[in-house]
């Protein structure tokens, strides 16, 4: 209701209708509060191992050391925490954890740095511009810069002799660590780089339905795909969820970063995909992949749904009109359904991760409904994301 329009009414003791209660942000609160005791849990379990919690198998919590790709998610969870309570003890324990990536900032073993150091260390700079923090990522874009190949036009995510030169959709997500680097340092080839890999992805790893493929094999001599596949999906045509969230979350990164107006139009197109889709359950909760055998009964990805909440939040603000709300309704659905017992762990259960019932590498034979710690990560990110979307947005 227009504010004027309300203080007239009540001046004249005339009846004001309340606004809609908004569900999500009245949990906000309570899911923060039981994130916090879970983690607490969490780091009382895993006090004196050197490791970095992941997963869990067989009942059993799984730690990984720094090179894993996880690594920086469960620092970055901790920083979340310290943004959303403000409590000392998050900060404390996040600065500790980080610091056990030090020895990323030189590694230029694959594509992942971004993910190790810039969901730690720079949730860490963004929240106390501690001056070593920086010194890390940028020591870390040199590393990840080092992948890129001019004639491709991209980074290399592995050095797998299976392909050439694979370059995976989940690869944009390390942009954001460029992208960081180019402002903050002013060398402008970080983000030469990371426009060159957008670029690149964008003419490459798209169907005409915006769907992605995981893995394009470039000839490093031609530059050009030589084979287009989805490793962790059912078949190579399909839609593997993951893989459509890392490409809807990269390419609206990019529109804030870049202001390119192709790559917005590029992430509205991946979140009308999505958000169409015959095949995305009520909850609004994505199968492992759109196309997996045996749907309705296929497991969830909650790590999928994590990840789509958290880009569409900010894609809504960035698209705008009636389509960001949309777009920020959809976030909504997701973000209630884990938020809800369904997918919300119960206390000193799964492992005291956050979010139950998420699928890593079902081909694989790996991390079929379990918790991953990457899941907890963007869970996080997008309670805090709504929050501010929300309390940001002008009364009516």
């Amino acid at each position: 209701m227009n504010m004027r329009i309300a203080a007239v009414c009540g001046a004249l003791g005339m009846p004001v209708a309340a606004a809609p209660a908004d569900e999500l942000l009245e949990r906000i609160p309570s899911t923060i509060e039981a994130a916090a005791a879970q983690y607490e849990g969490m780091l009382a379990a895993i006090q004196g191992d050197p490791g970095l919690p992941r997963t869990t198998a067989g009942g059993k919590r799984v730690m990984v050391g720094p090179k894993d790709w996880t690594s920086g998610f469960f620092p970055g969870s901790l920083w979340y925490l310290h943004e959303a309570t403000k409590a000392p003890r998050w900060r404390e324990a996040a600065d500790a954890y980080t610091r056990r990536l030090d020895s990323i900032r030189h590694f230029t073993g694959n594509h992942d740095v971004g993910f190790m150091l810039y969901c730690s260390y720079g949730n860490g700079w963004r929240l106390t511009k501690t001056p070593d923090y920086r010194d890390v990522l940028l020591d870390g874009a040199k590393a990840l810069s080092t992948r890129f190949h001019s004639a491709v036009g991209a980074i290399k995510s592995w050095d797998n002799p299976r392909w050439k030169y694979p370059v995976i959709i989940d690869n944009m997500m390390n942009l954001e660590l460029l992208t960081w680097a180019s402002a903050e340092s002013g060398d402008a080839r970080f983000r030469d780089i990371a426009v060159r890999h957008a670029d690149t992805t964008l003419a490459n790893h798209f169907r005409p339905d915006a769907s992605t493929w995981h893995v394009v094999g470039y000839d490093p001599e031609t530059g050009k795909p030589a084979v287009k596949q989805t490793h962790q999906g059912a078949t190579d045509d399909s839609a593997w969820a993951r893989g459509q969230a890392w490409g809807l979350y990269g390419y609206t990164m990019m529109a804030r970063e870049t202001k390119n107006p192709s790559y917005l139009a590029q992430a509205r197109r991946i979140a009308g995909f999505l958000a169409k889709h015959p095949r995305l359950p009520a909850d609004a909760v994505p199968y492992w992949d759109f196309d997996a055998p045996g749907i309705p009964d296929a497991p969830r990805d909650a790590s999928a749904a994590a990840i789509m909440a958290s880009a569409l939040i900010e894609l809504s603000g960035l698209a705008g009109g009636d389509e960001g709300k949309a777009l920020l309704d959809l976030a909504r659905r997701q973000l209630l359904s884990l938020t809800s017992p369904a997918y919300l762990a119960p206390k000193g259960e799964n492992g005291s991760f956050l979010l139950m019932h998420c699928v890593g590498h079902l081909p694989g034979g790996k991390e079929i409904d379990v918790p991953l710690v990457y899941a907890d990560y963007y869970f996080l990110e997008a309670l805090l994301r709504y929050r501010a979307a929300v309390r940001s947005t002008p009364p009516k």
